[in-house]
């Protein structure tokens, strides 16, 4: 029986049809299939790596025919598919493809990749499907990510549950950037009658603190935003610290958005816990011991502009032939192009600081702002706990939790 593709949420129906119908009949484009799903303001990025993935499947009905009729090619992955192992390399290589394509922030999606791929090499692993009934072994992946996927709000529900003890009345609250479940928490406790307020930093580059800050005013919840350099002023008003994370790793430690280290190091100094709300299906197999260990970090990352020394004169002066030695240096406003300032027209002069009446209207070039990472790595030392959809746990517990099932699966 046909397995019709797959559809998760109420509203998606039409961004899915039109998804189909820009599909190229001969090959699955699993990029565009992943921006599909994201572009739900509630499908997180795990959840729509999972849902891409599982599309994959969805749309490989014809290619599983072809392997349980003895057919070589698949014409949806252009790729020999003729054992259950080759159907599993072919999602991982769309899983390849899709973290090479947003390698500059991979780590979450990479979480809900991974996710994926352990649960269908866990029905493969425990004899749930066998070569006979891959068409069951699809409708099976394509029905529990669907649930899944539907499931992400009573997630979010009880980690919220989780953490309300902790939320007293009139508590300060400073948040960074924009996580759903750390909103949808706060929301909850003003909902129950809560008197709360939050700071929130704006979180440059991407300003996603505006977005939390939209919403909980919307909803009558008092909240300030806060620039990113004014944690350390503000921290001696706040209660506590609530943050969200692109991933939990191996160390217990959580990446998150730039910032997030600092804000948490800040917090250990004034003796204000730090609390993580994360989802379990971003807990990642990875285990960074500093901040470039992280997949996101490359060479131009922190890099500094390059220019050639001029010739001199004298006995230093370098030979004919030998290389001039380059030296970092910083530019200076004068020679950014005004097109980089949001506030300068084609034809005048980059604003200064002493021309500009608003110093919030300079933004920062976009060459350098590209030299400035995404997001970063927080060590478990200055996490106090982590609230989860498995319960509330330690940085210490979650450390032990995913080396061992690390460990498992790599014995498997």
């Amino acid at each position: 029986m046909s397995q019709a593709p797959l559809l998760t949420l109420p509203g998606q129906q039409q961004r899915h049809s039109t998804f189909k119908k820009e599909q190229d009949a001969t090959k699955f484009d699993v990029i565009a299939a992943y921006k599909t799903f994201v572009s739900d303001p509630d499908i997180s990025m795990p959840v729509a790596a999972m849902q891409s993935l599982s599309e994959l499947i969805a749309q490989t009905e014809s290619a599983l025919r072809a392997i349980m009729t003895n057919a070589t090619r698949c014409p949806l992955t252009d790729s020999t598919v003729a054992t259950m192992f080759e159907l599993m390399e072919a999602v991982k290589d769309a899983a390849t493809k899709l973290k090479r394509h947003y390698s500059h922030n991979s780590v979450s999606l990479s979480a809900g990749c991974e996710v994926f791929y352990q649960f269908i090499s866990s029905l493969r692993d425990f004899g749930q499907v066998e070569n006979k009934d891959f068409e069951g072994f699809k409708s099976h992946i394509i029905a529990a990510v669907r649930e899944y996927a539907q499931n992400t709000k009573q997630v979010k529900d009880t980690i919220a549950k989780h953490v309300d003890a902790f939320i007293k009345d009139d508590s300060v609250i400073l948040t960074h950037g924009y996580s759903r479940v750390v909103v949808n928490a706060l929301l909850i406790s003003h909902r129950k009658g809560r008197r709360i307020s939050v700071y929130v930093t704006e979180t440059r580059p991407r300003g996603l603190g505006m977005k939390t800050h939209e919403i909980l005013t919307k909803a009558e919840i008092p909240c300030t935003i806060i620039l990113d350099s004014a944690v350390a002023y503000t921290m001696d008003k706040v209660d506590m610290v609530m943050v969200g994370c692109e991933a939990v790793v191996e160390s217990g430690g959580i990446v998150n958005a730039i910032g997030s280290c600092q804000i948490a190091m800040i917090a250990r100094v004034f003796n204000k816990p730090v609390h993580v709300l994360a989802e379990s299906y971003k807990w990642t197999r990875l285990f960074p011991l500093s901040q470039y260990d992280l997949p996101t970090h490359n060479d131009h990352i922190l890099s500094f502009d390059l220019v050639s020394t001029p010739p001199t004169s004298g006995t230093n002066s370098p030979l004919p032939g030998t290389p001039r030695r380059h030296h970092p240096v910083l530019r200076t406003v004068d020679s950014i192009p005004s097109l980089l300032f949001s506030n300068a027209s084609p034809l005048s002069k980059p604003p200064t600081l002493s021309s500009s009446s608003n110093s919030m209207s300079n933004v920062m070039p976009v060459g350098q702002a590209g030299r400035n990472p995404e997001v970063d790595y927080t060590p478990p030392e200055y996490i106090t706990l982590l609230f989860t959809d498995a319960g509330i746990l330690t940085p210490e517990g979650i450390s032990s939790y995913l080396v061992t099932m690390s460990l498992r699966s790599e014995s498997a």
